[in-house]
């Protein structure tokens, strides 16, 4: 079943963050825990061309470090603990911040990515594109809603497209 809503930056990265199909917003994102599945089980949209790498662990590092890092030099400052008290307080808490965001932000970045055109998504997205416009051709839209044959998704240019005189 093809998706037809045109779906905007901020919910594609919501729909991620909550580990569901960008497109859709119903299907899971994730197999296992960092395991990215091929294709959305509702919607059928690929997922296996995605490249999030490590950025999502690069952006959970700067979450958790600015969230705790104030906190930690606030307690410290003001109640000054022992050590070995500090460290069974934050140490914990500091782990289970980042494996508790750590899905969730790979989620947002794989939505991200769905959401711009990167990578493969970009033929994923006019494929969907097609799929619009032939569906609005069979149905034609009801009176006050959205035309998307005048409003095709806009794609990010693909790299291999480059001016020859760069």
């Amino acid at each position: 079943m093809a998706h037809l809503q045109q779906v905007s930056t901020a919910q594609a990265l919501w729909r991620g963050f909550t580990m569901r199909c960008p497109n859709c917003g119903t299907g899971k994102l994730f197999g296992r825990f960092l395991k990215v599945v091929d294709h959305c089980s509702v919607c059928g949209e690929e997922f296996c061309h995605h490249r999030a790498d490590d950025f999502p662990a690069y952006v959970v590092i700067l979450i958790v470090g600015h969230t705790m890092l104030p906190a930690v030099l606030a307690v410290d400052i003001d109640y000054a603990p022992p050590m070995w008290l500090e460290f069974l307080i934050w140490l914990p808490l500091t782990i289970a911040s980042a494996l508790a965001l750590l899905q969730p932000t790979k989620g947002a970045i794989v939505g991200l990515q769905w959401q711009l055109g990167m990578h493969g998504f970009a033929a994923s997205k006019l494929r969907g594109s097609a799929r619009i416009q032939a569906q609005a051709a069979v149905d034609p839209p009801e009176a006050g809603t959205w035309n998307w044959c005048r409003h095709p998704v806009r794609l990010l240019p693909h790299h291999s497209k480059r001016r020859a005189s760069q």
